[in-house]
């Protein structure tokens, strides 16, 4: 009995979606469009690739959207910081207390989707409540498999300036002979590897950003 009523009180609990979610996502939702140049670095162990540079364009409601002349390898999920995936369908979320990082206190939730219909199994959200942003959230997908963001922010922005996403490599089926000249690649070490993770770090220069 007492067990059932633990489990009935954390359920009602978690029926609130967090005041501070919702205050980040009000922030975000208020950016209508931007396009923006953004320098992108591969970090694989077996992969040796140039900097590379895109374009992205953003229409609230549509997500981002990558576009570049050169090969860029990226991940069919992850590199979205819009908000828009996570609050795609009905959720909850559940209160997992403060961390502290790099100097800042950051609140941290669980947001757990409630209808079948979502990808997401669960997301981790890290988040500077005192500045109104989400700072990193951990992804868990049905189909895609997992993947993190690390986003910093320069004082008084809405939109972030630096993203790291990490991500399973063989979430991305890489075309290995269609990288591109100027690319190295290991076989050996992939190979070897038993768990294939990589990085990919932008940095984002915007040049259009439009607010409602």
């Amino acid at each position: 009995m007492t067990l059932l009523l633990m489990l009935c009180a954390l359920w009602v609990h978690a029926q609130k979606i967090d005041a501070d979610l919702l205050r980040i996502k009000q922030r975000m939702d208020s950016v209508q469009h931007f396009s923006a140049m953004v320098t992108l670095n591969l970090d694989v162990p077996f992969i040796q690739m140039p900097t590379k540079n895109a374009e992205v364009n953003y229409q609230h409601g549509s997500g981002m959207k990558f576009a570049s002349k050169d090969f860029v390898m990226l991940p069919k999920r992850g590199l979205d910081f819009s908000m828009n995936e996570l609050f795609k369908h009905p959720f909850i979320t559940v209160d997992r207390g403060t961390i502290t990082r790099g100097g800042k206190m950051l609140k941290v939730i669980n947001l757990i989707p409630t209808d079948g219909k979502s990808d997401l199994v669960m997301a981790v959200l890290y988040m500077d409540t005192k500045a109104r942003h989400l700072v990193e959230s951990e992804i868990n997908t049905r189909k895609d498999g997992s993947y993190t963001l690390q986003m910093q922010y320069q004082p008084g922005q809405t939109l972030p300036q630096n993203v790291e996403a990490a991500f399973a490599i063989e979430r991305l089926k890489i075309p290995l002979n269609f990288m591109g000249k100027d690319t190295k690649i290991d076989r050996k070490k992939m190979r070897s590897m038993e768990t294939k993770t990589g990085k990919i770090k932008m940095q984002f220069r915007y040049r259009d950003v439009k607010l409602g």
